[in-house]
């Protein structure tokens, strides 16, 4: 038998270093393109490949020093377009999200089984159902390996959601939160805007950046 981390390592290709990119203007350069996979969702080729046990999934991220976070997404959905052609296209934000996270994409409709925190194996469709997902795309961010809870599903585990597409500067911005452990101290809502008034003090604006 393969070992998961082979499996992976094979299956997504070598991840090159990536250094860790700050919020500035002029930093969008292009990344590489998104892909169209075979269940018709719209991918980036470095999203995670993985058996669908989100703990192992989870331990593997902790492993790497990286967090772990899922994408809901569907087929033909003009926002989860809008976040590969837009968001994850600009080479800062990729470069910034693959060094730190490892993302799993799930298919809000999709039959594959998947294995909750909690140990419930169920298909992609009733995962989202259970955890709440109505939108796409839907990122849900997830613990460090020895902050998870024990025995509770991803719903009661997850520690922060971006329900919905956000504009780039949000978007990065939420990742960051989530990298720097910020929700520890507090919400997005007092995060982000700190951010938005130091871009203000510097004569920027989130619009540009």
């Amino acid at each position: 038998m393969i070992p998961r981390r082979l499996f992976n390592r094979w299956t997504a290709g070598a991840l090159g270093a990536a250094a860790l990119v700050c919020l500035s203007l002029g930093s969008a350069r292009p990344a590489a393109a998104a892909t169209i996979g075979a269940d018709g969702l719209m991918t980036e080729p470095w999203f995670l490949n993985s058996f669908m046990i989100l703990r192992e999934d989870l331990e593997e991220a902790d492993q790497a020093g990286k967090r772990f976070a899922v994408i809901f997404s569907l087929e033909g959905c003009p926002y989860c377009r809008e976040m590969h052609e837009v968001n994850f296209a600009r080479k800062d934000i990729t470069d910034f999200v693959r060094a730190n996270f490892n993302i799993l994409q799930i298919n809000i409709i999709g039959s594959r089984m998947v294995t909750d925190f909690d140990g419930e194996e169920l298909p992609e469709k009733k995962l989202a159902e259970k955890w709440g997902v109505r939108f796409t795309p839907t990122t849900i961010f997830f613990p460090t390996l020895d902050k998870l809870p024990a025995g509770v599903s991803g719903k009661k585990a997850e520690i922060a959601r971006m329900p919905g597409y956000m504009k780039p500067f949000h978007f990065m911005s939420m990742y960051q939160f989530v990298q720097e452990q910020a929700y520890l101290n507090g919400k997005f809502g007092p995060y982000v805007r700190n951010k938005i008034n130091a871009l203000k003090s510097a004569g920027k604006s989130p619009e540009n950046w």
